[in-house]
């Protein structure tokens, strides 16, 4: 039987086969069936996995299509990497925070190049939590058919396996910590690269840790102010069913700890505008396809990735700078005025 693979599963693979054992833990969260073999899903994670170590998470190739998420995850990996064969300061900061990589949570759907998995779900329209009000006909998510985008699946089904694995392993490892963030890595939404925080269910609902968000907005902005990131409630621009992240948020809930997850829509249109012709390709509208303009993205949100390691390292000393109640009134007339 000869194994299936792409470029992106052949890296993470080539990462676990070099000499990175005595730094990375790795480990199969589950395996998914396609024409006679089976893909993995693989957790990579560098640092302290002490319960109680703050923790910061990567997410990407949720969507198939969506490969420059995995790309830049990869990239930032790699870097930590070979950092730590010379960086002390480096070594001294992983035994303080742990960081978990997930760089293809859809290994199919990269694969066969679907948004989808192989059973035809969106993932990210995959998870028991309905939006409260009307979303946007079929992008929202439905249960018509699995041959249209964005199909949720059947009701009462239980979730894909990747979309559960995703969830089992925040359940067990970032959740129980005392504070994490997470940033879910996706493309193909306007000029603009958007931080997107939940919930994706609801306008009106403001998520409980909204002054955390917003001053970690604030300090991201005056630590870095010629960036272009543009923060804001995903529900400013669609309401979805099924969001994993609403979901895993509403969990989150049930305990004392502050979990933030954030999603960074990377501004596909504006290769498109700069290239034309790569339309010509599905591909082209999610992914930068000239190689300097991929160079480009790989090392352009290396300084968010970077940031949001030292803010959750250091999350004690700025967390009770965000209670502040003007901060709270600042967030609402400024996202939900």
């Amino acid at each position: 039987m000869i194994k299936q693979s792409f470029p992106e599963l052949e890296q993470v693979e080539a990462i676990l086969q070099e000499d990175n054992a005595m730094y990375l833990h790795s480990q199969i969260l589950c395996r998914v069936s396609h024409d006679n073999d089976e893909l993995p899903v693989y957790a990579l994670t560098l640092g302290n996995r002490e319960a109680d170590m703050p923790c910061v998470t990567f997410v990407a190739g949720v969507h198939g299509l969506e490969r420059i998420g995995t790309q830049v995850v990869i990239a930032f990996l790699e870097g930590l990497l070979e950092r730590l064969k010379w960086d002390r300061v480096l070594a001294e900061i992983l035994q303080r925070v742990r960081i978990h990589f997930l760089p293809i949570v859809n290994p199919i759907g990269m694969l066969n190049k679907t948004r989808a998995n192989g059973q035809g779900v969106d993932l990210m329209r995959n998870a028991p939590v309905d939006s409260q009000e009307k979303t946007i006909l079929l992008a929202g998510g439905h249960r018509i058919s699995s041959v249209l985008p964005w199909y949720r699946g059947k009701a009462n089904d239980s979730m894909q396996p990747e979309a559960q694995a995703l969830c089992d392993f925040i359940a067990k490892e970032v959740l129980p910590t005392p504070f994490s963030v997470v940033l879910d890595c996706h493309s193909g939404f306007g000029f603009r690269n958007r931080i997107w925080f939940p919930y994706a269910r609801s306008k009106l609902e403001p998520i409980k840790h909204l002054k955390e968000v917003c001053y970690l907005r604030k300090l991201f902005m005056q630590t870095y102010p010629h960036q272009d990131y543009l923060f804001e409630p995903q529900s400013q621009h669609y309401l979805v069913h099924g969001d994993l992240w609403d979901f895993l948020y509403m969990k989150s809930l049930e305990n004392d700890n502050v979990f933030l997850p954030l999603t960074l829509e990377m501004g596909s249109w504006r290769w498109i505008r700069k290239n034309p012709l790569q339309l010509r390709q599905l591909l082209g509208l999610y992914h930068p396809i000239k190689p300097h303009r991929l160079s480009r993205v790989l090392r352009s949100h290396l300084i968010l990735m970077e940031f949001l390691l030292h803010a959750t390292l250091s999350y004690q000393s700025w967390i009770n700078s965000s209670d502040a109640k003007e901060l709270e009134q600042q967030a609402l007339t400024h996202w939900y005025a």
